[in-house]
């Protein structure tokens, strides 16, 4: 048989705890453990890897040059191990987990304002969701699916369209001079612009079809995703170009208005993307066909009909 180096739970356990308290009888304490107990998975372990992972000195453990090499790893797996296990608790009594990665101002200014209706028509179903900017490797990750732009999906992965991008300049009516609106395109470009940093380009896209030399345009701060983006301008820092359906709810309630009547199409739409694994998931195909229905709803609506 061939013989495993691989540490057991209850070795890394004392291994780590011991590491941290210097005491075998105070890591027996914090691990509801016999003194004994802790000590015969120490042995065990460095008898397993044929180390010493400790200096028995006047009573007290002090960690070796191996046990430190392998302190790091030990804390992350049981770290690991640990949030593994809150999250499956976290799922209780539900019989279907969705685990949804998703770009972070997409889900939520336009996706958790009408997740209710979907909990109406899938009450047993859970949603896991996690926001990520980059393309999903769901070879790596153990995501289900992803909304987000279809430029970002990856090879093999399927793609169901959902919403076209339309962006729009903005502004918190506090920062607009006097005169009205829209403002010309070289007024715009006068103003603080605020940058999407994964997105850098947006703004000269907006002055190149607007006929501007975007190199006269004057830079504003710059953030990480949308949502700080919108805040920004929500707080009078600037002028923002963002998709419209992002921008929807602080249009219609006022905290921000168009400072153009011009549109700028998206390279590309929002999109639900899955891999093949997840072809066969009862779970995604009631998600998929509760986003296709209800992507034209706003959240009252969706409400409503629920």
């Amino acid at each position: 048989m061939k013989r495993s180096f691989t540490p057991t739970l209850s070795e890394l356990q004392a291994f780590g705890t011991c590491a941290e308290c210097g005491s075998v009888t105070e890591a027996a304490r914090q691990l509801g453990l016999t003194q004994s107990a802790v000590s015969r998975s120490l042995a065990s372990l460095e008898a397993r890897l044929g180390v010493a992972l400790f200096q028995r000195v006047r009573k007290r453990l002090v960690i070796s040059d191996a046990g430190r090499a392998m302190l790091r790893d030990t804390a992350r797996i049981l770290a690991d191990l640990n949030a593994a296990a809150l999250m499956v608790m976290a799922f209780g009594d539900k019989v279907q987990v969705l685990r949804l990665a998703v770009l972070p101002t997409f889900g939520t200014s336009w996706l958790i304002p009408r997740l209710a209706d979907f909990h109406r028509c899938s009450p047993g179903l859970s949603i896991d969701l996690a926001a990520r900017l980059d393309p999903v490797d769901f070879e790596r990750e153990p995501f289900d699916a992803a909304i987000q732009r279809t430029e970002l999906a990856g090879p093999g992965t399927d793609v169901v369209p959902l919403r076209e991008e339309t962006l729009v300049a903005v502004a918190a009516p506090s920062l607009l001079p006097d005169g009205g609106l829209p403002l010309s395109d070289t007024a715009i470009a006068r103003m603080p612009l605020l940058q999407q940093s994964t997105r850098p380009d947006l703004w000269l896209e907006w002055f190149r079809d607007a006929g501007l030399d975007p190199i006269t345009i004057l830079r504003g701060a710059r953030f990480e995703h949308f949502g700080m983006v919108l805040a920004a301008a929500r707080c009078g820092l600037g002028v923002a170009l963002v998709p419209k359906i992002l921008a929807s709810s602080d249009l219609a309630e006022g905290r921000l208005c168009c400072v153009s009547t011009r549109e700028l199409p998206g390279r590309s739409r929002y999109a639900l993307i899955y891999p093949a694994r997840s072809r066969a998931s009862p779970a995604l195909a009631l998600f998929r066909d509760w986003i296709e229905a209800s992507q034209d709803e706003a959240p009252e609506t969706a409400e409503r009909a629920g």
